[in-house]
């Protein structure tokens, strides 16, 4: 089967793309607005870039109905700073909820039951039951297409990381312990942890 992209309607080409590049790591960005107030929403389209500097990317797309920004692109832009918040099971099912199309002045942190809390560096709040938290600086925006189906890469440098004590040993994370979330398709979910093997990477031969 081949299938060129630009026949397809947006929402079609959209499936095609959440239907084969999975598992997808599940971004909970926290901004605020000028006027200090909060945002939070996931964002499955998420991954790192480079570790020195430490950055890192995810890409909120336009709205399905009228193309519209979301306000977490808009927060982002207005102030230059977002935290990250890795999704763990046990707040995925308040992820959810803010995955909600909320009004702008809704702040989700409360809608969803979730804790705030101060970041170190930057203005915007950490979600307090997330067990690693990454602080960012906006590095660059790159827009692409303004109608539905279009979208922005944020791409943000780690100015701040908070890892929950008893996740971080011998300079790693457990992952056992972090129960992170994947985001396939449609309205499914996967465990990170649920199901792994070993697969060591081999070298050259002398």
């Amino acid at each position: 089967m081949n299938i060129e992209p630009s026949t397809l309607p947006w929402n079609e080409a959209y499936k095609l793309m959440i239907g084969s590049i999975l598992p997808r790591p599940i971004a909970f960005v926290s901004t605020i607005n000028e006027a200090g107030q909060a945002n939070l929403a996931p964002f499955s389209f998420f991954t790192a870039i480079s570790a020195e500097p430490m950055m890192i990317c995810f890409s909120p797309m336009r709205r399905g109905t009228d193309g519209a920004r979301k306000d977490t692109l808009t927060n982002i832009e207005a102030t230059r700073e977002f935290v990250v918040n890795i999704v763990g099971e046990k707040i995925v099912e308040q992820m959810n909820d803010c995955a909600i199309e909320y009004p702008p002045d809704v702040d989700e942190f409360e809608a969803a039951g979730l804790t705030k809390v101060s970041s170190h560096i930057i203005k915007p709040p950490r979600v307090a039951e997330s067990d690693v938290q990454l602080e960012c600086v906006l590095h660059d925006v790159l827009n692409f297409g303004d109608k539905p189906g279009g979208g922005s890469l944020v791409i943000g440098q780690v100015v701040n990381i908070h890892v929950k004590d008893d996740l971080y040993f011998d300079g790693k994370i457990d992952t056992e312990k972090l129960q992170p979330i994947g985001r396939l398709s449609g309205q499914v979910y996967s465990r990170a942890v649920a199901d792994t093997f070993v697969l060591e990477r081999k070298k050259q031969p002398n």
